[in-house]
């Protein structure tokens, strides 16, 4: 019997190797949006989650380093410090870990736990600073990183805000590419803007080949950049959820000659959009991404004759899992709420009936209980006996346990547990919830002796929060 040959692909069909990582970033795909509604326009998303730290940003970071070893400002073995409050430190701490840098990173708290957990890992030191202060602050991430650079000797601040090297990268490699990838017929670009450097390297290559080309601004609502280009001034900045795009000031790179719109994005719309490009086109996309598809598509749809419309997959989504692409998390933020019934089961976070919960049995061991808390981050878990709940296990019932004898982490649930459980019915009032909680308990929602949730102070507060916003 002859067996058959596999069939190779030719070798000119196939990537060419590289050396080092870093020959890896750009060159990324151009992909078009098949099934979404882009009204009479074609829809095109450079892939940029296709780079090696998975975003837009590690041609930044090997532009703006590498321009700092040519003129002299990085000496081998260096120290780069940045503010960052998206992906331009991942970028930085790939090139960084490739070339031998030491790298400092002054980052919001607001930045994805993923995405400061890979940054740790590549070896960066990570600062976390406040994310609710502005320009000015001694804590605002900008200026907490430039005083830190002054105290260093030797090292180098990258400054992407201020540095030249930021545009260079997208007017040198982006703009040519997607320019060849789309046969030279480009009439819009959709960007967001952070440090600028996108927007303002691209529209300078587009203004030499294609001056017809339009540039489209995708700002997250809060942002205060569409009111400077609508209006030539700004109020108050505001505040949102999505990272690495919207500024409360105009970035000093910034050119916004060939804007010709803008759209203010709400973090619902981005989340939402994002969540709608994965489950529509396949694209695993980050928040960024959801603000630029949402103003791409609203923009498409308001043409009344066809064009061609390029935007970004900024990054990638898996840096988000536990945020936009987490429902219990949209949930905490008010924006997702799964239908109301009208009385306080509405309060449950995860809800038992609904396959949301998490709890434990009586027999399990107390370790299998202690590594559940920390995976799902509670601090107490329902005690579960078929459809009953029997007692509640929290963080001292486990430390009261093994306190001095941690062989005792082997003992099962029910040894633990407290039997002191304080129910409530879904009729009950939110004054009989406040009773609850008074009496130093959480509130054990039953209802004809089934379990259907708990409801703790922090998800009272969260109630209260989300009506604030929706007022």
């Amino acid at each position: 019997m002859t067996v058959p040959s596999p069939t190779l692909a030719p070798a000119a069909s196939l990537p060419p190797r590289s050396r080092s990582v870093l020959e890896m970033i750009g060159n990324t795909p151009l992909l078009r949006v098949r099934h979404l509604d882009t009204g009479p326009c074609e829809l095109y998303l450079k892939l940029e989650n296709q780079n090696p730290a998975g975003s837009i940003k590690d041609r930044v970071a090997l532009s703006m380093i590498e321009a700092a070893e040519r003129d002299g400002r990085l000496a081998p073995g260096g120290t780069i410090i940045e503010a960052t409050a998206g992906n331009t430190g991942l970028g930085l701490a790939l090139v960084a870990s490739q070339k031998g840098y030491r790298l400092i990173l002054v980052v919001p708290d607001k930045m994805s736990r993923e995405k400061v957990l890979h940054l740790q890992a590549l070896g960066a030191q990570v600062i976390l600073t406040r994310s609710d202060v502005g320009k000015g602050d001694p804590d605002y991430y900008q200026d907490r990183a430039a005083r830190l650079a002054a105290t260093i000797p030797g090292a180098f601040y990258i400054d992407q805000f201020n540095n030249a090297a930021n545009p260079l990268a997208h007017e040198t490699g982006t703009g040519p590419e997607i320019w060849a990838q789309m046969q030279q017929e480009v009439d819009a670009v959709v960007v967001g803007v952070g440090s600028s450097g996108t927007l303002t390297g691209l529209s300078r290559f587009f203004g030499r080949v294609s001056p017809h080309t339009e540039f489209v601004l995708a700002d997250p609502q809060g942002s205060i950049l569409a009111d400077h280009i609508e209006h030539g001034h700004h109020g108050a900045a505001g505040s949102w959820l999505v990272e690495g795009i919207g500024e409360d000031f105009i970035p000093p790179l910034a050119d916004f000659g060939k804007v010709g719109r803008s759209y203010r994005i709400s973090d619902r719309q981005s989340f939402d959009s994002a969540r709608e490009l994965l489950r529509h086109e396949g694209i695993l996309g980050g928040s960024s991404t959801g603000t630029l598809l949402a103003a791409a598509l609203q923009y498409c749809r308001a043409q009344t004759t066809p064009k061609r419309v390029v935007t970004f997959v900024c990054d990638s989504g898996n840096k988000y899992l536990s945020k936009m692409y987490n429902d219990f998390w949209l949930f905490d933020q008010g924006l997702h709420q799964p239908p109301q019934v009208g009385n306080i089961t509405d309060l449950i976070a995860r809800r038992h009936d609904h396959g949301h919960s998490v709890v434990c049995h009586p027999d399990e061991p107390l370790t299998v209980v202690y590594q559940r808390m920390r995976l799902h981050d509670v601090s107490q878990l329902p005690v579960i006996d078929g459809e009953r709940v029997i007692g509640l296990i929290d963080e001292w019932d486990l430390l009261m346990s093994v306190h001095g004898e941690p062989e005792n982490f082997h003992q099962p649930v029910f040894t633990a547990m407290s039997s002191n459980v304080e129910t409530i019915s879904p009729r009950a009032s939110l004054q009989d919830l406040l009773l609850v909680f008074n009496n130093g308990h959480i509130a054990v929602v039953i209802e004809r002796e089934r379990y259907l949730g708990l409801i703790t102070q922090s998800d009272l507060l969260t109630y209260w929060r989300q009506r604030v916003g929706a007022a």
